[in-house]
């Protein structure tokens, strides 16, 4: 039976670069915040989802603004817990049927950035964990989103910290220098192999 492998790392990690170098070795990755916002845009989910919020959710062109369902979400735990609620059970499902389409494969894995958060880890055979010093995260989720350091201080504020994940993973790769990462990514894949 397919082994799932989940891969996670709070923001800055670069859960994401270790993501798409697994999936150059031809090894099916599962991005769970890419399919959450796919599904989230079905009309459905978006009628649930402007049903938890008083204002409008939606831009111009009937699309999710998700700038502004961050701003309300990320301040408020209850809302957030609301938005996951819808959202989480379209993923599972979603993956299911993914996991059914690669069970030729031996193992897949999963991407997820709050998989501690949701329980996630429980469905895993294994967890991959990619951490990095703190300010080092910072640094590199303010230049990709373009956004100011409040802003990631705010958002690291709904992740388990990186010290209970290091706890609950079965490898733990301290992403600095990405060539050393690699190597190690490398090394973990092998051991999944023979699982």
């Amino acid at each position: 039976m397919t082994k799932i492998i989940g891969l996670t790392g709070g923001i800055g990690s670069g859960k994401s670069t270790v993501a798409n170098y697994i999936a150059s070795k031809g090894i099916p990755v599962y991005i769970a915040d890419d399919e959450a916002k796919r599904l989230m845009e079905l009309d459905e989910a978006k009628q649930k989802i402007q049903s938890l919020f008083s204002e409008s959710i939606f831009n111009k062109d009937q699309t999710l603004n998700r700038k502004r369902i961050a701003e309300l979400v990320f301040n408020n735990p209850s809302k957030l817990q609301e938005l996951n609620a819808v959202v989480h059970p379209l993923v599972h499902q979603h993956f299911k049927n993914w996991v059914k389409e690669h069970e030729n494969f031996p193992f897949v894995i999963k991407e997820v950035a709050i998989l501690f958060e949701t329980g996630g880890n429980k469905q895993c055979d294994k967890v991959i964990l990619i951490t990095a010093p703190e300010d080092l995260r910072i640094e590199r989720a303010c230049n990709r989103d373009n956004v100011d350091r409040e802003t990631v201080l705010n958002r690291m504020k709904n992740q388990l910290p990186e010290a209970e994940k290091e706890l609950l993973s079965d490898y733990v790769i301290h992403n600095i220098d990405l060539k050393q990462t690699f190597k190690e990514v490398d090394v973990i894949l092998k051991k999944l192999g023979k699982l």
